[in-house]
């Protein structure tokens, strides 16, 4: 019982109306909270567009929060065909490990057989090597000569004309630098704590330079296979140099990747990289700077697609907007499904033709109409409908630009690390450099005895020539 039953009428009826007064106050301090909510939301609103006009971006620029991303549930783990298990490595030597006496009673020990087994992977410390090469000269009695060893032909293979770092140690650097993407001033602290070797950072970039310079040959044969392929990608991405914003460009083939840095981002860079011998597949995103090659393209499609997402994203609340990307992503897929299957050459272009007229017919009532969200799309596509299923015709040919956004990427992040470069001597470094060991890793080779062979080749070169 609750007690309410032993009040009286004339008590309930003060209870009751307590209780009502009650309720009318605590709903004014609602009120009053709701208001005090409504005005420090509007004061968050007006300082976050104070904040972006600071920033540069105006009134419309929302706060740069990225969300966090969404789990994703695991499912079962897929069971590998073959086991991946660690594999021991021959062994360099063998300690064993026996004992001479029982540890409980004392009694002598013999024989045995071993129990099990456990390796230890050590680098050793090892001291720089340091070789004094030492030209003796001597006297010819019969002619009245006198004769010394030509250093250029007998350190041939050993350094770079009268340099004193080896080429071993040049390779190394040039890993570092460019595949591990290290730092200069790390690099001589790794050099000094790992060999006890003092080399400055000047020396460092020196040593740098001196082997892109001994590369030059053997880039300029890596650009002529990308002119002579019949497939090629393109793509670039911001630099700097001293402070001042400029480009990379990357050119790759199934087996090269080349790069070059520029100050322009202009079509002219692609034209002379390109240059007339080029007659292949040019694959690129919708970047107008490849609109001049006038050969076959592919337009990369993955772009295209994440600009349709972002184009629903931006309007959730049009679902004929989605339906429509739908029905352009539905086209794609088809015929990306063509690829597998197999077609002569002429129902290839049959095929190509038939979804060039259905993309069409589905983009062109939205081209021009100013009111409808699809129209900036649908231009695009219509625009550069004959170079959107090349790779129907050719199933060689990819329908996206991967390999030259994966190619670019370590540029991004050295970029992101170093800050780029201090000159141009610098720049062209770096692009040659990336060039050698990123086709070299490409190809499967180990880039640092690629690198030590070229470095090899180009002094043993240059000494013949002196000769």
């Amino acid at each position: 019982m609750s007690g309410l039953d032993e009040l009286t009428r004339e008590e309930l009826t003060a209870l009751v109306i307590k209780l009502h007064e009650t309720v009318q106050a605590q709903r004014a301090e609602i009120a009053e909270s709701n208001a005090v909510v409504q005005r420090q939301a509007e004061r968050i609103s007006e300082l976050e567009e104070e904040v972006a006009r600071l920033r540069g971006g105006g009134s419309s620029t929302q706060l740069c929060i990225k969300p966090n991303v969404p789990r994703k549930e695991k499912g079962p783990r897929k069971k590998r065909k073959q086991s991946f298990s660690r594999c021991a490595l021959p062994a360099t030597q063998v300690v064993c490990h026996v004992l001479q006496q029982c540890p409980d009673c004392g009694r002598r020990l013999s024989g045995g057989h071993v129990k099990f087994r456990h390796q230890v992977v050590e680098l050793p410390r090892v001291a720089v090597e340091v070789t004094d090469h030492l030209f003796v000269e001597r006297y010819c009695g019969v002619c009245g000569k006198r004769h010394t060893p030509d250093p250029s032909f007998v350190l041939a293979g050993v350094v770079v004309g009268k340099k004193r770092i080896g080429i071993g140690l040049m390779s190394l650097i040039g890993y570092l630098k460019t595949v591990c993407r290290v730092p200069v001033g790390q690099i001589k602290r790794l050099v000094d704590v790992v060999w006890d070797l003092k080399i400055s950072s000047g020396g460092i970039a020196e040593i740098l330079h001196d082997v892109a310079e001994l590369g030059e040959s053997a880039y300029d044969e890596l650009l002529e296979k990308v002119r002579g392929s019949p497939l090629a990608h393109a793509d670039e991405t911001g630099w700097r140099e001293n402070g001042v914003n400029c480009y990379i460009w990357n050119f790759s083939t199934p087996n090269v990747r080349y790069y070059t840095y520029r100050h322009s981002r202009g079509s002219m860079v692609a034209k002379e990289v390109l240059s007339e011998e080029f007659a292949g597949v040019l694959v690129s995103d919708f970047y107008a700077a490849y609109n001049f090659y006038e050969g076959p393209k592919q337009r990369c499609w993955v772009h295209l697609c994440r600009d349709l997402k972002g184009l629903v994203e931006k309007n959730p609340d049009l679902p004929e907007l989605a339906s429509w990307v739908e029905s352009v992503r539905d086209i794609y897929h088809r015929a990306k499904e063509t690829v597998r299957q197999d077609y002569t050459e002429r129902e290839r272009s049959q095929l190509k033709v038939g979804f060039e007229n259905e993309l069409l017919a589905v983009c062109r009532p939205y081209v021009g109409v100013k009111t409808a969200p699809e129209r900036v799309l649908a231009k695009r596509m219509t625009n550069f409908i004959s170079e959107l299923f090349t790779f129907v015709g050719n199933p060689e040919i990819p329908s996206e630009n991967n390999a030259a956004e994966r190619a670019i990427r370590p540029a991004v992040v050295a970029r992101k690390i170093s800050g780029g470069s201090r000159s141009e001597r610098g720049s062209k470094t770096c692009g040659i450099l990336r060039t050698l060991f990123e086709t070299w890793t490409l190809q499967g080779r180990n880039s640092m005895d690629a690198c030590r062979e070229m470095i090899t080749t180009s002094a043993k070169s240059q000494a013949a020539i002196a000769q």
